[in-house]
């Protein structure tokens, strides 16, 4: 998730497009540590294996 959010947010400050904001949603998964399949937990939680 981190590298969708760094996408995001790249789009968002290249294009100036206020549709292309970073979601508040993913800024927030982001910094409590949510990553995603790299932690484990991000939208859902992966099961380790």
């Amino acid at each position: 998730l981190d590298v969708s959010l760094a996408i995001e947010k790249v789009l968002h400050k290249e294009f100036r497009d206020p549709g292309l904001a970073p979601a508040p949603l993913l800024e927030h998964l982001v910094a409590a540590g949510c990553l995603g399949r790299k932690t484990g937990r991000g939208f859902r939680e992966y099961a380790r294996r």
